[in-house]
């Protein structure tokens, strides 16, 4: 049995470690490749965060806490209840009337996955100052009626294009795990040969 001896991406987050895009590329083709293989079995995790993904000491990552994930059974069924944390939830969960009638469960770990990655380079919840405690009236506003966060200009090209596939605010322009997965961010770093 797999020990993971660091924790959770929060633990890291909050003790400290640097994430770089590099690290961060790494993480997320096991994410991505966790979400793929849930996804392709209909399996919805609904509560992606950083302290639901186990890490150990050669940051070999687990999704974990399957607690409101939901099982489709056929692609429509819906899955736009408010479990899991208020903050990494999609607009098309938050509001449903706006944003769901393209509604798309998968996407809603997508959204929740770019915001993760968000929090992880830059070091708080990307939609508020940081040691800023946030609640549920405010994250909708800033979710549903603002604009995604932006990155800092320092960024690569990869990691912008990346963030902007990941959080759409219209779930049927969000790209699908099995896409991110062939994205540059990912693929670039996996393969450093062919994209240098």
């Amino acid at each position: 049995m797999d020990y993971m001896d660091n924790g959770t991406l929060e633990t890291l987050l909050r003790n400290g470690v640097v994430f770089t895009e590099n690290l961060l590329s790494k993480i997320c083709h096991q994410v991505l490749s966790g979400l793929e293989y849930l996804h392709s079995h209909k399996i919805i995790h609904r509560d992606l965060k950083p302290s639901n993904i186990l890490v150990d000491h050669k940051m070999e990552i687990k999704i974990s806490d399957f607690g409101v994930s939901k099982i489709m059974q056929r692609t429509l069924d819906p899955c736009n209840s408010y479990v899991g944390t208020c903050a990494y939830m999609s607009p098309e969960r938050f509001d449903p009337g706006t944003y769901g009638s393209n509604y798309n469960g998968y996407a809603g770990d997508i959204w929740s996955l770019g915001l993760t990655l968000l929090e992880l380079y830059m070091g708080h919840f990307p939609y508020l100052p940081a040691g800023q405690r946030p609640d549920w009236a405010t994250l909708m506003c800033a979710i549903c009626f603002g604009e995604p966060p932006s990155l800092p200009e320092s960024v690569s090209a990869n990691f912008k294009s990346f963030i902007e596939c990941c959080l759409q605010k219209d779930s049927s322009k969000r790209w699908s795990a099995t896409q991110l997965l062939s994205h540059p961010f990912v693929s670039c770093n996996l393969n450093l040969k062919l994209c240098s």
